[in-house]
């Protein structure tokens, strides 16, 4: 991806990076979440089935590792939405049940066994939690602009420690995560620069809560490494706004989004619609949940 010296956005507190100046771009401000740019840097032509094209291709069977996190993400979203008084584990088997997505999985065996399995973890997990904290926000929409950039996006939790902000994302997936995983994600540093203009709090730590491990993989940012992943996310924006720009100067939508082969191609909601994706192999729907799930 290309590193434009010019025009960048405005970095954090303490830090005066150059701003981003994209050549012959709309004035108006490139509308985007973590994930639209995430999907463009993960694959050019993912992000044209989802964003560019009309109508939009679509998308293979829901997945069951999908259901299965915005299962748990929704509970524990409607956990923090209890009083105090009744924030405890016991609670969590009727606001597991009434947000339950059964949608992906082989069958009801596995789907109740997956449903077992993320209790226990919900339970776990809660039960390490102060019931009389109350976070900053609880799947909070954060927002802010830059130069080129109108970025927004949910955030799972975010804490208030002392005078600081903390950036708290719930992860369901098999593998552990590290500090690596914190300090690269896009999104967690994202959300960090958003919150702390919306909330005027210093922001600064991101963590990845992984429910099935248990763990907590945090990273303290600087006002470097955030202005370095907003540079970044405007080299994205930058790249997927000339895609789109070229498309409509009649380049040939395939060249302008290329595709980004790899192991991922099996988990795409798209694989149906592209040829390369189509020569990856097949992955059932079920095949995200963990093993011992079912």
């Amino acid at each position: 991806m290309r590193d434009s010296t010019a025009n960048r956005a405005p970095a954090p507190r303490g830090t005066q990076p150059e701003q981003l100046g994209f050549e012959g771009m709309p004035e108006r401000l490139f509308v985007c979440t973590p994930s639209k740019l995430t999907t463009y840097e993960d694959c050019p032509r993912r992000y044209r089935y989802a964003y560019v094209d009309r109508p939009t291709p679509p998308k293979g069977a829901p997945w069951a590792h999908n259901s299965l996190g915005a299962s748990v993400h929704t509970a524990l979203r409607n956990w923090y939405g209890l009083p105090a008084e009744r924030r405890r584990p016991h609670a969590l088997p009727v606001l597991l049940k009434a947000t339950w997505v059964s949608e992906g999985y082989r069958d009801e065996t596995q789907e109740r066994a997956v449903f077992r399995q993320a209790l226990g973890w919900l339970e776990e997990y809660v039960g390490g939690l102060d019931p009389d904290a109350e976070p900053v926000g609880v799947e909070r929409v954060v927002a802010a602009k830059t130069p080129t950039l109108a970025l927004s996006g949910r955030v799972d939790r975010i804490d208030r420690r002392g005078d600081e902000l903390v950036i708290v994302d719930y992860k369901t997936g098999r593998a552990e995560l590290s500090a690596d995983d914190a300090r690269g994600s896009r999104a967690l540093a994202l959300y960090a620069y958003a919150a702390e203009r919306v909330f005027r709090r210093r922001c600064r730590r991101v963590e990845l809560h992984h429910l099935p491990s248990r763990s907590v993989a945090g990273h303290e940012h600087t006002d470097e490494s955030l202005a370095r992943h907003l540079r970044r996310a405007e080299d994205t924006a930058a790249d997927a706004v000339a895609g789109e720009r070229a498309v409509a100067g009649g380049t040939d939508p395939d060249a302008a989004f290329p595709t980004a082969p790899g192991s991922w191609c099996s988990w795409c909601d798209f694989r149906g619609a592209c040829p390369d994706g189509a020569r990856a192999p097949v992955k059932e729907s079920w095949a995200g949940v963990l093993r011992d799930g079912g």
